[in-house]
């Protein structure tokens, strides 16, 4: 099952620029979405920056490669 947030989540617009690689969305996306802590704040109504990465890291202006 996948993020129900996925269609307009920033990290699909990462993806499909190639700021971030796919393993982001495998894992977190169309995987295991309820530990994204994005989901999460967006789940509690709790504002966050587009930065904001599904392991709960900031992004700077280089987005990092989700290692396996």
């Amino acid at each position: 099952m996948r993020c129900k947030w996925y269609s307009v989540c920033p990290m699909r617009r990462h993806e499909q620029t190639g700021r971030i690689d796919y393993s982001w969305r495998e894992k977190y996306c169309l995987g295991n979405y309820r530990t994204c802590v994005r989901y999460q704040k967006e789940e509690a109504g709790i504002p966050h920056s587009d930065k904001l990465l599904p392991d709960g890291t900031y992004a700077g202006d280089e987005l990092p490669q989700q290692d396996s």
